[in-house]
């Protein structure tokens, strides 16, 4: 686990100053029952998209909401483990993350392993028929939200060159005039093959979702959930944030399902003011700004939303808790050039190449003393261990619940940390030997003191917060 950073210490400093600015009072927010709900959605935060329920053909929500059903049946969901300013909390929302075999994703400091969805030329062996089956729904979900997110792209892009003046936003409360494929009679000289190929290229690039982070959440079985600081819009499932570890520029595509509509002698309960608490939202604000409104949009099961293009960047959003459970699948463009399973063995086999193990040989040596390479095979050695051993056994045996596609994986990285303990254990030795030249000596101590040294302090977090994992709060 790593202590807290510069970026988290600078979100401190901006959140303790947009706090002194508020004082005692409350930001503004609209709701689709306040009048000018619509023109802010167009204005401030037209690149959100939200397509409602009735706009889904209705095989993708028969498909989808079993899925869910299915891996909650299965027990596949999971409370994670996360770090938020230097310390440990488990979230309130448990989650399992679907998508390309061999893919990770990074968030709050704890890393997460694909359940990997049926791609051809992979081998996977599912754990139950039915968890397959679900696994296959949320693929074909995949594929279907990718597409529509280019289409949406495509409708924001004729926007802006065109002049329209609606906005691709879809507004319950104005008949959901501007509707995705209330547009597509517009969009026919926009479709793949009339744009220019760069264009389609980079549409696809920013859509092409490798993964999807799957949350589950019961707000009557979380009483202490937080409010939300700035606007008063009441509890939260997830707090402020920018999506992380994402390709800059790409889209966010989110399916909503709460499992059930509000009772009615419920709904008649709600405050005369803001949003209706008995229904899921997602909170919209400008990042660390105080002069535009936010903007709180209601979810209704089936619901998705698409947060296009740059929107992830400059806005931060929340989940707003209603009062029944509630899924999301939530398909990111995840920024995986350090996350994939290929990337790693390509780190580890490298690191070894410094190893030689010639049956000639009485015991191993190493081949090069150089201190680039001592660097290179280091670092590989603290990457393997924190970045994946660690990430994944601190996790249990939960991915075994669906799949064990990664037994093996696994297995080969942990001989590989075997091998690379080995080379630090020769490189000491090495370091002994009295023939070195002192100044060698010294450049190659320090290039490999300060590797070894974050090495024991990570092992003692990670110590700390296996000791602490019991007794943890929920945030």
């Amino acid at each position: 686990m790593k202590r807290k950073g510069a970026g988290e210490r600078e979100k401190d400093v901006k959140k303790r100053k947009l706090l002194d600015e508020l004082g005692e009072s409350w930001l503004p927010y609209l709701t689709p029952k306040d009048d000018g709900f619509h023109q802010l959605w167009k204005t401030k935060y037209s690149k959100l998209v939200l397509r409602t329920a009735e706009k889904i053909p209705k095989e993708v929500h028969e498909e989808v909401q079993e899925a869910f059903l299915t891996l909650q049946k299965h027990g596949c969901f999971f409370q994670d483990l996360v770090r938020i300013k230097g310390k440990d909390f488990v979230t309130p929302v448990s989650r399992i993350l679907v998508g390309n075999p061999g893919c990770t994703y990074k968030y709050l400091n704890t890393r997460l392993f694909t359940v990997p969805w049926p791609v051809e030329g992979y081998e996977i062996n599912y754990s139950h028929p039915e968890i397959s089956k679900a696994c296959k729904a949320l693929i074909k979900l995949n594929c279907y939200l990718h597409r529509e997110s280019v289409l949406a792209l495509q409708e924001q892009n004729l926007a802006e060159t065109k002049g329209m003046e609606d906005s691709p936003v879809i507004d319950r409360h104005q008949d959901y005039a501007t509707s995705i494929t209330e547009m597509g009679s517009i969009l026919q000289d926009q479709s793949p093959s009339h744009v220019p190929e760069n264009d389609h290229s980079h549409l696809k690039e920013r859509t092409s979702y490798n993964l999807s982070l799957l949350n589950y959440m019961d707000p009557q079985q979380m009483p202490f959930l937080k409010q939300e600081p700035y606007f008063g819009m009441g509890k939260m499932a997830v707090s402020w944030h920018h999506d992380e570890n994402l390709v800059e520029g790409s889209t966010v595509a989110v399916y909503s399902y709460s499992c059930e509509e509000p009772a009615a002698d419920i709904l008649e309960e709600k405050a005369p003011s803001g949003r209706d608490p008995a229904v899921w939202h997602v909170g919209l604000k400008v990042a660390w700004d105080i002069k535009n409104p936010g903007l709180a949009v209601p979810l209704y099961p089936g619901d998705c939303y698409f947060m296009l293009d740059d929107l992830n960047m400059t806005h931060q959003h929340c989940v707003l808790a209603g009062l029944p459970p509630r899924f999301s699948s939530t398909h990111r463009v995840a920024e995986c050039s350090q996350g994939t399973l290929p990337y790693i063995l390509d780190q580890c086999n490298a690191a070894l190449q410094n190893l030689c193990t010639d049956t000639h040989l009485s015991c191993p040596t190493l081949k090069s003393l150089d201190v680039d390479d001592i660097k290179r095979v280091e670092e590989t050695h603290n990457e393997v261990e924190f970045e994946w051993l660690r990430q994944f056994w601190f996790q249990g045996k939960r991915y075994r619940k669906c799949t064990d596609w990664w037994d093996k994986p696994m297995a080969a990285l942990d001989e590989f940390w075997r091998k690379l303990e080995l080379m630090t254990s020769l490189l000491l030795c090495e370091f002994r030997k009295e023939e070195q030249a002192e100044e060698q000596r010294k450049e190659r101590i320090s290039c490999l003191l300060p590797i070894l040294e974050e090495r024991q302090e990570l092992r003692q977090d990670w110590l700390a917060s296996c000791r602490r994992e019991k007794q943890l709060p929920d945030f």
